[in-house]
């Protein structure tokens, strides 16, 4: 686990946005955490590689953004999701799958999500997107 405060204030008086990937697949959190290190206003400030893992990261990292991996054992992202947006309604969570989730709209939203990406989707510009779209406005 990596560890850091929720929002820090850099030089410039920017904001930067504290990010937690969730996902049991440790290659593709390694990816996540390079892309989030490489895009400008964003820092990593944990992971983990379960739904529960999650929960217990999300009450001691406060994060931003959790990006939450929609197939895990144990516990789907639907349902890590909708519980951890319980405990921290000021968190913006984004499912991630290798597959498309065509037709689950609803239940994405129903969960507390505010969106979905698909892992080979995501870069720094739908990082900066999805919290332009959905995390400035909290």
């Amino acid at each position: 686990m990596r560890t850091g405060s929720r929002l820090s204030t850099e030089p410039a008086n920017r904001v930067t946005v504290g990010v937690m990937v969730v996902d049991d697949q440790a290659v593709f959190r390694r990816v996540a955490h390079a892309v989030i290190e490489a895009t400008e206003g964003f820092r990593p400030v944990g992971e983990a590689a379960s739904g529960p893992e999650a929960l217990l990261y999300a009450d001691q990292l406060q994060p931003d953004l959790v990006l939450m991996d929609l197939q895990m054992p144990g516990m789907d992202g639907f349902k890590a999701a909708r519980q951890l947006m319980d405990a921290h309604p000021h968190s913006v969570v984004v499912l991630i799958s290798l597959e498309d989730i065509e037709g689950l709209e609803a239940a994405v939203a129903a969960c507390g999500a505010v969106g979905f990406v698909r892992k080979q989707d995501f870069g720094p510009r739908t990082l900066r997107d999805l919290w332009m779209s959905h995390g400035v406005a909290r």
